[in-house]
């Protein structure tokens, strides 16, 4: 099983089990800021995953890669190191 499968699997055992998370998100295009910000995940697919975070203190969704977390552009602190 390669890093991006354990990766997607990791996600989607806490998308059924506890989808309330916190992440920080650190990426240019689009340019997203978020640290420790406290965020639910939405939905698990494919090549993607969406969540939702208020760190401005308004709901934003934001679409992610599962390479996105393999890279460290995004870090699900519930997940430590995959």
């Amino acid at each position: 099983m390669s890093n991006v499968e354990s990766i997607k699997s990791a996600i989607t055992e806490l998308y059924n089990n506890a989808p309330s998370v916190h992440v920080n998100i650190n990426t240019v295009r689009p340019k997203i800021t978020v640290t420790n910000g406290e965020a639910v995940i939405k939905g698990v697919y494919a090549n993607l995953f969406r969540i939702e975070e208020r760190s401005l203190g308004y709901p934003r969704c934001h679409s992610i890669q599962y390479a996105d977390v393999l890279i460290g552009k995004v870090q699900i602190l519930e997940l430590g190191s995959v």
